[in-house]
């Protein structure tokens, strides 16, 4: 009894010399904060969806907003200036990021282009793979699997469209993403492997819940862990970790046996398998399977997943406005025109089509992809709106509230394209209205080819198929799901009509 007496005097011991370290380290004003409880502090208040429940906290407490989330200080943004000063004036002072006990686990030690400290290691990584997979030359090079690919998708939907059946389009947009990256970056299909194509979605989303999930342990050092125990937490991710890792040692594996002689030339995999081999330093240390595991993992979740979510989206919204969507598909097949074949749509011509643009701009709006941007460290002390933010301190961008504020957009509820027509806004990490891929050190390395794999998919659809909701169907649901990704909650079910007279 005595040591346990014992224990949590030194227990309340070290929360106050915490405090009264933090005390004497601020010299400036703290932001505003929401008022919390002992112990666990304002994550009671996140809800299921913390990027919606942030955004309501910041009406009342303002743009610049300190949480506490058990024992970690959080800042949150919510506004286009906000932004502007984290990812652009202050870039340098919180281009860190936190150790995080979700994403470790899932990144093989944290060490991917997302999920890494900005260091040398990072830098050079990044480096890497904007050369050999992101560049608009590499882009354009994969366009003959791309056409591939949506040849075979197209002659699939046209058997829906004569049969008058449902196409379940969030599986359709991610095996058409995974089939492309898989083949353009691992030089397989996916569908060779041991995954069938409902266990590859599965496994992509569970691994994307588990990355955006809330760990006790992320919050309570040294404690949080039993919780994540007991609440099955802990052993859901080692089962994801377990089947991502099954995936990536067959991807390496047909790498290694396949006969050198078959293939014209190296895919990335093959790149990284020979600087591991040739034992490459890469900043701090030498490049090791597991680092190419996370990078692999980085390729799957972050360039097959994003895009699918948004084109998801996407129809989604164009389901549920028929003045929109004949409007897109006019501008489409007026510039494209009439053909009876199973005509693809190219990279150079999907570039002419303005108003497509605006629709997916619109999308990213509503529907960001990142609501909150991946979590940054500060690294050193700096000040947003005249409020100071301390080292250690976590910091999220907010985007899902940028993107519905009413004092930047007018009806920010609406699904309106045509906002975009007379406001020079790009999505390319400068105009802080809109942030899909973020901004500064931290931007996406694949933001080119994120967006014009997202325009070729909608455009061709959009050519070939009229798209209607199935009957008995009043309205296409909204709902989305919890992670680290804000994808749809449940899959979007399209009816396709095949027409020539267009």
């Amino acid at each position: 009894m005595a040591v346990i007496w014992l224990l949590s005097l030194l227990f309340l011991i070290s929360i106050l010399i915490t405090a009264v370290k933090r005390t004497k380290q601020s010299d400036g004003r703290q932001p505003p904060s929401p008022p919390g409880l002992p112990f666990i502090g304002n994550l009671h208040q996140l809800g299921p969806l913390p990027h919606q429940s942030l955004w309501e906290l910041s009406k009342k407490y303002g743009p610049v907003m300190l949480v506490k989330l058990g024992r970690v200080p959080t800042v949150v943004v919510s506004s286009p200036d906000t932004a502007k000063q984290v990812l652009r004036d202050h870039d340098l002072n919180c281009c860190s990021r936190p150790s995080v006990e979700g994403a470790r686990k899932l990144s093989y030690n944290f060490r991917d282009i997302a999920f890494s400290r900005y260091d040398d290691y990072w830098k050079e990584l990044r480096k890497l793979c904007v050369m050999e997979l992101f560049s608009t030359k590499q882009v354009n090079l994969i366009q003959p699997i791309k056409k591939m690919e949506m040849k075979k998708l197209i002659h699939s939907i046209t058997e829906s469209a004569y049969k008058k059946t449902p196409v379940n389009l969030s599986e359709t947009f991610l095996s058409l993403n995974a089939n492309v990256v898989c083949k353009a970056s691992f030089g397989v299909s996916f569908q060779g492997t041991v995954l069938n194509n409902e266990k590859f979605q599965a496994l992509v989303h569970e691994a994307i819940e588990m990355l955006g999930s809330f760990s006790a342990s992320d919050f309570f050092p040294y404690i949080g862990w039993i919780f994540d125990w007991f609440t099955g937490l802990h052993a859901r991710r080692e089962r994801s970790v377990r089947d991502l890792d099954a995936f990536y040692e067959q991807m390496i594996d047909l790498h290694l046996q396949k006969n050198r002689e078959e293939r014209s030339e190296d895919d990335f995999v093959d790149l990284l398998l020979k600087l591991e081999k040739e034992e490459a330093v890469l900043g701090y240390g030498k490049l090791t399977r597991n680092h190419i595991k996370a990078i692999l993992m980085n390729i799957l979740l972050g360039g097959i997943n994003t895009s699918a979510i948004t084109m998801t989206w996407a129809m989604a919204e164009l389901a549920r406005n028929p003045r929109v969507m004949k409007k897109v598909q006019s501008e489409i097949r007026d510039q494209i025109g009439k053909n009876k074949e199973a005509r693809i749509i190219s990279l150079d011509e999907t570039d002419k089509l303005k108003y497509l643009k605006m629709v997916i701009k619109e999308t990213w709006r509503l529907h960001p992809v990142s609501p909150l941007l991946v979590a940054r460290e500060v690294i050193s002390e700096f000040k947003i709106n005249g409020y100071t933010i301390q080292p250690k301190t976590r910091l999220h961008v907010n985007t899902w509230g940028t993107g519905r504020d009413p004092e930047i957009w007018k009806d920010p509820k609406e699904f309106i394209p045509e906002r975009f027509m007379d406001r020079d806004i790009e999505a390319n990490g400068q105009h802080f209205e809109l942030l899909p891929f973020g901004g500064g050190r931290r931007i996406c390395p694949a933001m080119y080819m994120g967006a014009t794999t997202v325009e070729f998919g909608l455009a061709n659809l959009l050519y070939q198929f009229d798209w209607k909701i199935p009957e008995g169907v009043e309205d296409v649901d909204m709902d989305e799901a919890s992670g680290l990704t804000s994808h749809k909650k449940h899959d979007l079910l399209l009816v396709p009509v095949k027409s020539f007279d267009f």
